[in-house]
């Protein structure tokens, strides 16, 4: 079959069908005619396509409540008592919000979406398709990861298939279906932009698949959808300096979200165990310098005393290339496998030490967790749970209640703290033991994701 090709408005869409055409005729010349061209119409089209994976994707609408105003000097109690605003709490107004989700098991009516589409909800509901509503139940949601588990008593749903989204390769054909700005569900078209995306986020854990098919604000939680209509990545940010689509935009991969959603499934929260090791990206010039035949990976700086590491015998200098069998492109790598495995579960390493490689296994501990009544007994955090950041050398501020003496003092859920008065911390007890040793001044070195910030209490 000729078929001629015209770059224009329409050129993108052209070539996936035609890509999709080409792939199919060299199997089934047949069936890709009758699944690609609609021979009443004349047209190539994907809609029986999008027919048979849409209805599995859902809108979601959340209703919560936010503190009348976001500017942390009005709970500042100095600020008010100079400006003599009264010592009332903030008042609360009512928020709507909406984003999209995906029907990944019709019998449990499970949906999958995004952390940040559910989180702090005070009721959520789920449109399908065919207009029906439901009031859904929130199974649980990983910050880490921006995913969350939804749940709805409704019958005749349509599941989506899962994919493997380790086997996604750069240029595979991706189709995105959300529900952007509100206006309803919508499909859009691209391709894979690239695999392995990080750094968006300091703290959280990030594997993203970058694509150019257009993700909006409302999108998120949506399916990110391969061609043989398979779910590959649940969609979760853009880059947008104008505040709407420039071609770039990032899904959470299904193996990721899967992994999650068995913990959430079966704990309603993510128990990730812990290594405890500090790590940094193995590079050629790194790889050149220490004699190693190896370019990817990771190498371990720093092991902390009495860690999983520690009991299983890595040591500072090795190198890292190998997780369960699968080879490490570097530390982010690493830092996702880990951060997957439930706590107790015993992993396999395989290290590089002396131009010797070497498998180690390792049975992940907990990672430890205090609050401002657990050990610390500074009450200006009070209202803080602070927990080892994970694989990273800090502090992290898991939760915080807003209008909290810690909160008023300018902590912030998300935030790390990597120092106190100057002096370094990197876990929970050296965290406890610096604010045990501090005066009646207490300095800390924040990171509020790409930003360093220095707070005095007083």
């Amino acid at each position: 079959m000729f078929l001629r090709i015209v770059f224009g408005r329409s050129g993108l869409i052209t070539l996936v069908l035609f890509q999709c055409l080409l792939a199919g005729s060299l199997s089934n010349a047949g069936q890709a005619r009758s699944d690609i061209l609609d021979d009443v119409r004349g047209v190539l089209t994907l809609a029986p396509f999008i027919e048979r994976t849409a209805p599995s994707v859902v809108n979601i609408s959340v209703r919560s409540r936010v503190s009348g105003t976001d500017n942390p000097l009005y709970s500042d109690p100095f600020f008010r008592r100079f400006f003599g605003i009264p010592e009332t709490a903030p008042q609360q107004r009512q928020v709507m919000s909406a984003g999209s989700g995906v029907i990944v098991n019709a019998q449990k009516g499970y949906v999958l979406t995004n952390h940040h589409v559910v989180a702090k909800a005070d009721e959520i509901t789920v449109k399908l398709r065919d207009g029906r509503q439901y009031t859904a139940k929130l199974i649980g949601s990983d910050e880490a990861t921006d995913i969350g588990l939804l749940q709805i008593d409704a019958r005749r749903l349509s599941e989506i298939e899962l994919g493997d989204s380790d086997a996604l390769k750069v240029g595979d054909l991706v189709i995105a279906i959300g529900n952007p700005f509100g206006l309803g569900q919508t499909v859009t078209s691209g391709i894979v932009s690239a695999l392995g995306r990080s750094g968006l986020s300091r703290e959280k854990y990030e594997n993203f698949i970058q694509t150019d098919a257009s993700i909006n604000p409302g999108n998120s939680g949506g399916a990110l959808i391969n061609t043989k209509g398979r779910l590959i990545g649940i969609n979760t940010a853009i880059i947008a300096p104008g505040g709407g689509n420039i071609g770039i935009g990032f899904a959470v991969p299904v193996n990721m979200a899967r992994a999650v959603m068995k913990q959430l499934v079966e704990f309603g929260e993510i128990r990730r165990g812990r290594l405890g090791i500090i790590i940094q990206d193995l590079t050629p010039e790194v790889s050149e310098a220490l004699g190693l035949t190896e370019v990817h990976g990771a190498i371990v700086r720093e092991v902390e005393p009495g860690s999983a590491a520690e009991a299983a015998g890595i040591k500072a200098g090795d190198v890292v290339i190998e997780f369960n069998g699968r080879p490490l492109r570097n530390s982010s790598d690493l830092r996702n496998s880990v951060g997957l495995v439930p706590l107790g579960q015993t992993l396999e390493l395989t290290i590089v030490r002396d131009n010797e490689r070497q498998s180690i296994r390792a049975r992940l501990g907990k990672a430890e967790a205090v609050t401002a009544g657990d050990g610390v007994s500074d009450t200006r955090l009070e209202g803080a749970v602070f927990q080892d950041a994970a694989e990273r050398a800090g502090v992290l501020v898991a939760k915080i209640d807003n209008n909290s003496p810690a909160w008023r003092h300018g902590l912030r859920e998300g935030d790390v703290v990597i120092a106190v008065n100057l002096k370094k911390v990197t876990t929970t007890g050296q965290f406890k033991a610096a604010i045990e040793d501090a005066d009646s001044v207490t300095a800390l070195n924040i990171l509020r994701g790409e930003t360093e910030l220095f707070i005095v209490m007083q």
